[in-house]
């Protein structure tokens, strides 16, 4: 049974919050019957055992035997209904919780009937049981050998879609001759469009951190709205490239594509593979420093120094586990990529979701002030002070704390504090130029989603570019331990230690 729109339900809320994401309304229906069946069972146990039933006459008794047998009935088949069987298995399983339901309701209606009698209706409501579990268990065995009805199923199944595609291809023949004749009409115009049209944005052509050639086309509010997709090995062709999209792009028609999920690909996948175990040209030394603390560092087989814990342990097992967290998500973190600033969405050490505006240089602009219960109610108030920035429904408040330093909080109509600096200024001025930067980015910086940990590369004072890896707590786990001349050097750092790190071996200094 597929998810309704009764997801909104109490009960389906409940469940998801505490317990998962369900795929199916009988996942989350199954769960509950199973927790009214153990309730009920419990208090027929609890009614049919205790001292006053004893001795206050039969009611109570056959009240609490009937419960009983009501919630073994629902303990049973309410993990029946969570399984993905077929149609006909769970109806079989139904009819045995029937004939159970109706052997309790006999019971109720005879319980002074004689032992005999209630040895039938006992007997009744075992079969009824045994149905149950032949449903669930039985009918799919039997259905795995039904090899040929499932052949010719996905046979028939093979030949439908082959007729689709007949069909949606003779349909697409038409639209494609429909688009040929609007894409002439279009070129017709297309000179007379490049001396009215001023355009708002400009191709910009780069060299990546895999020294292939690039472009994008960014718009002069800054945001990216389109770019390459591929590298180029030569400065010639990008240019080439960006000049077919000049000639193409007006007149290209539009086509709608259905992406699969196996098709679609994750814009933060790295394409670094890790090397196997044993294969790995680094190592993990442990060592104590000059002040009695225990230390990490990955040394390349070159002899460098490609990462290091960035701070000392009080005992030598934290160091361990330092490096134990290292080599496990140092592989899939993701890179934080700020142009010239973004909103990072983050999960801070007492579990609570919070944002933050970042600068490429490492700076935190902007914070949330307070956590949210949900990474989405982190997002909504991203959205909202975003929006509440651009129709000039916030009011920015500068205000000097107890400590002398100057801070500015962002204030809602409504009196809520919505954002704050994060951090206080000597100075008066430091605070309003602060303010002025959050109004210059806030609008166009992108959202970025901290996994468990990601990599962020920043420039340092010096004019060096410096990578770490943050856990969405905040707290560093590991950082190169040196500066490169450019972002690019920077970025070939992360990928060795993403290839080395997760297979490397721990040795003492």
């Amino acid at each position: 049974m597929e998810r309704s729109s009764a997801e909104d339900g109490a009960l389906l809320k409940w469940y998801r919050n505490r317990i998962a994401e369900p795929t199916t309304d009988d996942e989350v229906y199954g769960y509950w019957l199973f927790v009214f069946g153990v309730v009920v069972g419990l208090f027929g146990v609890l009614l049919a055992g205790s001292t006053a039933t004893q001795t206050s006459g039969s009611f109570q008794r056959l009240a609490g035997i009937a419960l009983g047998g009501l919630g073994l009935l629902f303990v049973l088949i309410g993990p029946i209904i969570r399984l993905p069987l077929e149609r006909r298995a769970t109806r079989v399983s139904y009819l045995g919780a029937a004939i159970s339901v109706l052997a309790i309701v006999w019971l109720v209606l005879s319980f002074d009937g004689g032992r005999g009698q209630r040895t039938i209706v006992f007997g009744t409501y075992g079969i009824g049981m045994a149905v149950i579990a032949l449903g669930a268990i039985l009918v799919p065995m039997l259905n795995e050998t039904d090899g040929e009805t499932a052949v010719s199923a996905a046979e028939s199944a093979a030949q439908r879609a082959q007729a689709d595609a007949d069909s949606a291809r003779t349909e697409a023949d038409e639209h494609r001759a429909d688009a040929d004749d609007l894409r002439d009409q279009v070129a017709a115009r297309t000179d007379e469009l490049a001396v009215l049209h001023d355009s708002a944005a400009t191709f910009e052509l780069y060299e990546d951190r895999g020294g292939k050639y690039r472009w994008r086309l960014r718009h002069r509010n800054s945001n990216i709205i389109a770019d390459s997709a591929q590298g180029y090995s030569r400065r010639v062709d990008a240019q080439n490239g960006i000049e077919s999209v000049r000639r193409n792009a007006l007149g290209g028609a539009l086509v709608e594509l259905e992406t699969t999920l196996e098709d679609s690909t994750d814009e933060a996948e790295t394409g670094v593979v890790a090397y196997p175990p044993g294969e790995s040209k680094a190592t993990f030394e442990l060592y104590e420093d000059n002040v009695g603390g225990y230390r990490w560092r990955l040394q390349h087989a070159n002899g460098n120094i490609i990462a290091d814990s960035g701070e000392g342990y009080t005992e030598r097992r934290e160091a361990e586990a330092a490096i134990e967290r290292v080599s496990e998500r140092v592989g899939p973190a993701q890179y934080l990529r700020a142009d010239p600033t973004a909103f990072e969405v983050y999960q801070d050490a007492a579990e609570e979701w919070r944002w933050r505006l970042i600068h490429k240089n490492g700076k935190i602009l902007a914070d949330s002030g307070e956590g949210y219960a949900s990474r989405s109610g982190a997002r909504d108030a991203v959205d909202r002070v975003r929006s509440g920035l651009d129709d000039d429904d916030y009011e920015f408040e500068v205000y000097e704390d107890t400590a002398g330093k100057y801070r500015w909080r962002l204030d809602a109509d409504n009196g809520e504090t919505v954002a704050d600096s994060g951090q206080g200024f000597s100075e008066e001025r430091g605070a309003r130029e602060s303010i002025d930067r959050v109004e210059g980015h806030a609008l166009d910086a992108a959202a970025l989603d901290i996994g468990l940990a990601a990599f962020e590369v920043f420039e340092d004072s010096a004019g060096k570019y410096r990578w770490r890896l943050r856990h969405r707590n905040g707290n560093i786990l590991a950082d190169g331990g040196q500066g490169y001349s450019s972002r690019t050097k920077a970025f070939d750092g992360i990928d060795s230690v993403k290839r080395n790190a997760p297979n490397a071996e721990t040795t003492d200094a």
